[in-house]
């Protein structure tokens, strides 16, 4: 149901408003039904298309379980996100997400040289990124998330569901969505701005990875968490 449709479903409910039904507020006062329903409207009115990712206000994570003291976090720093939205009909949205391994971060801030004499490589995030044992992104450069299915849940969430091709398997992967924010008009521009937050969580194992899996070691559950910003993608007018 569209914003315009909401607004005249309002208008002529409030106009036979003497013959409908009433329902009790908290007080006990009649409230006519009509007013309830002039409340409805859809969770965000901005419009539908393709709506571009702003890199500088957003992040990408993933925890995973360590030596059974902690839950590691670290993050990507490369990646793009392609929104394509539809906030009548959510279930016709769809999201695609690439990302660069070799982007991985972790702040290590110890002599990795000095505890990995025998390593070819030069950081722990170069060994993370690189190592067969990990992302192996010398081989597989690119981690894909492409949707298939996106079902609301709520006013302002839903359940995506898409294909995650990582390590050279492509599997089923569930991200539960939530709408932060919407606005038609950004502050610092004329056009509209969506932000949402998404988690998800897989088994790096069915992916292949299975290094230091084991009692106290490396977990084997990956939680996966991504919140950013979205602006809506204003094509350039044609020259007449």
């Amino acid at each position: 149901m569209t914003m315009k449709t909401y607004s005249i479903l309002a208008v002529c409910l409030v106009m036979s408003a003497g013959c409908s039904e009433s329902a009790s507020d908290a007080q006990g006062d009649p409230v006519p039904l009509a007013v309830e329903m002039a409340k409805m409207a859809p969770p965000f009115d901005i419009p539908a298309g393709a709506y571009k990712f702003d890199p500088n206000h957003a992040r990408l994570t993933f925890v995973v379980a360590h030596m059974g003291l902690s839950n590691y976090q670290a993050r990507f720093t490369d990646y793009e996100v392609k929104l394509d939205l539809d906030p009548v009909n959510p279930a016709a949205s769809s999201v695609t997400v690439l990302i660069n391994p070799a982007s991985v971060k972790t702040d290590y801030s110890g002599d990795y040289k000095a505890g990995h004499a025998d390593s070819p490589y030069e950081s722990w995030d170069d060994d993370l990124s690189r190592s067969p044992n990990f992302f192996n992104s010398d081989v597989y450069p690119k981690i894909m998330f492409q949707s298939t299915k996106v079902e609301p849940t709520g006013s302002k969430s839903a359940r995506i569901t898409g294909d995650l091709t990582f390590l050279g398997k492509t599997l089923p992967v569930t991200l539960d969505t939530k709408v932060v924010g919407a606005v038609t008009k950004h502050p610092f521009g004329d056009f509209a701005a969506i932000g949402f937050e998404a988690r998800g969580s897989i088994k790096r194992s069915d992916f292949g990875m299975s290094f230091m899996q084991g009692p106290n070691l490396l977990g084997d559950t990956v939680t996966i968490e991504f919140g950013g910003e979205f602006v809506k993608d204003i094509a350039p007018a044609h020259a007449e």
